[in-house]
């Protein structure tokens, strides 16, 4: 059987096993791979390692006079960042990509996430491997055909005179493992030997037989525990689908996360550099009304040491920015090179409205991981009932029919003979009298299965507490955006007021409320981001996300 026809029996089993579950959860589909040419450094023994000496390696130091700024700002332009963080202007249309630069939205970059993310692959061969095992132990227990031949060489000596013989032994062969332990085997036999040196008889003989043999064990390795591998791989393919299904939330939910905080920090600069231009035509004015002899000359240099202040902060900002794109982009599977532009379409999503008891009992309900906690607490039980089942004895019926050829005839051919028919039965008893293993086997059963009991009551317990905690943090998150944005507001008006009477207001109150201004705006961003990954958190705690095969988020049925 080739790979691409285990490819297709692998991705039909992970289909029907992800539908059992529901048709929004997905199936992946196994990625068939390319056998690797040989490679000499593969096998080397001495792999070699790049490491040269101090002298050998060219190292430019830089010129401490060089236009610092310029670079830095030739960074931004290189990552495209600084035309996505200028203000927005709200009596203009919103600004556009440039060209050569990927817009990137919320759901594309969640359906990256589902086709490219390094992480969602390495979970999704996860599933795949446990389909494998499924199909290995099935195959187990269906009927298996082997063909063994042998060739054996032998000689006799008689009184100084040496005869050798070769004998070919072929042996086809099919067994089957049966449900209540044990296994049936039907073999064809067939024997040839040809004497090379003849002392003394015919100089070639074959014969062949057909038999059917059974082993059956009657009480200890009996009923379930002979089915005990194929059981526990058949589950833990269920657990596997679950645990792929959480996985893909948990990680989308994370990679929506790390979207929201690269748009807090885009609005963040926005801020900053709204927050800049405004204390430079600050610092313009109060010059002016030096020059005048209106203020004092102080004055300048308040102004002049905030406009140095916010474009040092600006810079770093803007640094700092970049490295969230690269990592981001690092997470989503994406090549290094090329720009990203970051959506300015508005993301909504619903808050619940739900008591915390109501929560706790969807959790309870929903919870794959928990479910996963539960059947394996399920799995302690049966190890333990085999486990116990082991200090049984041991009973097992065996027996043989075998129907040979007539061994008078030197060529047997397919002449079977059932005049010449033969069969075995057998009872075999093993009493208990060293069970110790099997005794100290069952204790340590029994203290696993108390460990799991207590595992999944500690994880259900804190089920419940986490989506309690959950739904009061999206509650939390939406008071403190209502009062970012009372902050915002109440500094805006106190900004203005100040600007109207600028000759009586100091150079320092104004720059101290525009500060003022800067981090409420920037809190009410936190806020906003607070609000939306809260959300996202309370719908993960509870498992009610759920998520398309292409990574969109989808929406909820109505109460």
């Amino acid at each position: 059987m080739n790979a691409d026809s285990i490819d297709r029996r692998v991705a039909k089993l992970i289909e029907t096993n992800s539908q059992r579950m529901g048709k929004d959860t997905a199936a992946p589909t196994p990625n068939p791979g390319v056998v690797p040419a040989r490679s000499a450094s593969a096998f080397s023994r001495q792999p070699p390692t790049t490491n040269p000496d101090a002298a050998a390696i060219r190292y430019t130091p830089a010129d401490e006079s060089r236009d610092v700024i310029a670079r830095l700002r030739r960074y931004a332009d290189q990552y495209g960042v600084m035309e996505a963080t200028q203000p927005p202007d709200e009596n203009a249309p919103p600004a556009t990509p440039p060209e050569g630069t990927t817009l990137l939205t919320l759901d594309g970059a969640l359906g990256l996430a589902q086709r490219s993310g390094r992480e969602l692959l390495s979970a999704q061969e996860e599933y795949i491997l446990a389909a494998i095992r499924v199909l290995v132990e099935r195959h187990l227990w269906g009927p298996r055909f082997f063909n063994d031949t042998s060739a054996t060489l032998s000689g006799d000596g008689d009184a100084g005179s040496f005869g050798s013989a070769l004998s070919v032994v072929n042996t086809l062969r099919a067994a089957q493992r049966l449900p209540s332990g044990g296994q049936v085997e039907a073999q064809w036999l067939v024997r040839a030997t040809d004497q090379l040196r003849r002392i003394s008889g015919e100089k070639y003989r074959q014969s062949s037989e057909i038999a059917l043999s059974a082993d059956i064990p009657l009480m200890r390795g009996a009923g379930d525990a002979a089915r005990e591998d194929q059981i526990q791989t058949e589950r833990d393919l269920i657990y596997a689908a679950r645990n792929f299904e959480r996985f893909r939330r948990e990680f989308l939910v994370q990679i929506a996360s790390d979207y929201f905080d690269l748009v807090r920090t885009r609005d963040g600069i926005r801020n900053q550099r709204r927050s800049l231009e405004s204390v430079k035509t600050l610092e313009q004015s109060v010059r002016s009304r030096v020059e005048a002899g209106r203020l004092q000359a102080f004055e300048v240099d308040i102004a002049a040491s905030r406009v140095a202040s916010a474009e040092a902060s600006l810079l770093s900002s803007l640094d700092g920015f970049i490295l969230q794109l690269e990592r981001f982009r690092i997470r989503l599977g994406l090549e290094t090179d090329g720009r990203l532009w970051l959506s300015d379409d508005a993301i909504s999503l619903d808050e619940p409205d739900i008591d915390e008891d109501e929560a706790g009992r969807l959790a309870l309900e929903y919870r794959l991981d928990l479910q996963n906690e539960r059947d394996r607490l399920d799995d302690a039980r049966r190890g333990v009932r085999i486990a116990q089942q082991n200090l049984l004895p041991d009973l097992n019926l065996s027996g043989r029919v075998g129907v040979p050829t007539d061994p008078d005839r030197v060529r047997g051919g397919l002449n079977l003979s059932a005049d010449d028919l033969n069969y075995s039965a057998g009872l075999t008893l093993s009493l208990p009298l060293d069970r110790e293993v099997e005794r100290l086997n069952l204790r340590s059963s029994l203290i696993a299965l108390q460990r799991s009991e207590r595992t999944y009551e500690q994880n259900r317990d804190n089920v419940v507490v986490g989506a309690r905690s959950a739904l009061r943090a999206v509650d939390l998150a939406r008071r403190q955006l209502q009062l970012a944005e009372q902050q915002v507001e109440i500094n805006r008006r106190r900004l203005r007021s100040q600007e109207l009477q600028r000759d009586v207001v100091s150079t320092q109150s104004i720059i101290d409320t525009e500060n003022d201004l800067l981090a409420a705006e920037n809190e009410r961003d936190r806020s906003r981001t607070a609000l939306r990954t809260s959300v996202l958190r309370y719908l993960l705690e509870t498992d009610q996300l759920r998520v398309d095969d292409q990574g969109r988020l989808l929406k909820l049925g109505p109460r």
